[in-house]
């Protein structure tokens, strides 16, 4: 039978203390954006008009004209319930190509980007640079994402679902993982300094 306690000796300190900041800063995130922030839409609304706006118009300026984006309510039935959510849809010529919610909108990725690059030990500079730069990047890929997926939608549909669920959405991560790999590799974490007491 498996220890728990022995399990986590044999865990280095340093990566015990940054896996119980990310946690604790996932748990302080999770309480505070579903407590407070999801009714107001007060992140999610800019986010996902922001996405849809960019997308259409670059869309627009790469050669595929007629691109407009919009914010819509819709009704969603789900076991018997319907609720409004709030979206940002993209029309090719009035028609709709592609719709995306706030759970698109990237928010969750930059959240857990910002939070494990608080969580490692750097100076806060250095930190400050790499949120900035990584959310940038990030907001770009999942605006090429949105393109790509009106692209497919236009021109190679049967490749739609599996671009959406799969392909994009590794792309998304990977994307992550490399800032990731660039911020740590200057990070020592067995030089990291613990004060007890």
């Amino acid at each position: 039978m498996l220890n728990l306690k022995s399990i986590l000796k044999d865990i280095p300190l340093p990566i015990r203390l940054f896996l119980g900041k990310a946690l604790l800063l996932f748990i302080i995130w999770k309480v505070i954006y579903s407590g407070f922030m999801y009714d107001s839409q007060y992140l999610d609304h800019p986010l996902t008009t922001h996405v849809a706006e960019a997308s259409a118009s670059l869309l627009n300026n790469i050669g595929m004209s007629g691109f407009t984006s919009k914010r819509e309510k819709t009704t969603i039935v789900f076991e018997g319930a319907g609720t409004i959510s709030h979206l940002s849809a993209i029309y090719h010529d009035d028609y709709k190509t592609l719709n995306i919610a706030n759970a698109c909108n990237g928010l969750e990725i930059f959240v857990l980007y910002i939070g494990f690059i608080i969580c490692m030990p750097s100076s806060f500079w250095r930190k400050t640079k790499y949120i900035v730069l990584g959310i940038l990047i990030l907001d770009a890929i999942n605006i090429l994402r949105c393109v790509g997926l009106i692209y497919l939608i236009e021109y190679f549909e049967v490749y739609f679902d599996f671009a959406h669920h799969y392909l994009f959405k590794a792309m998304v991560y990977t994307t992550t993982l490399i800032i990731w790999g660039y911020f740590a590799r200057k990070i020592h974490l067995k030089n990291e300094t613990v004060q007890i007491g």
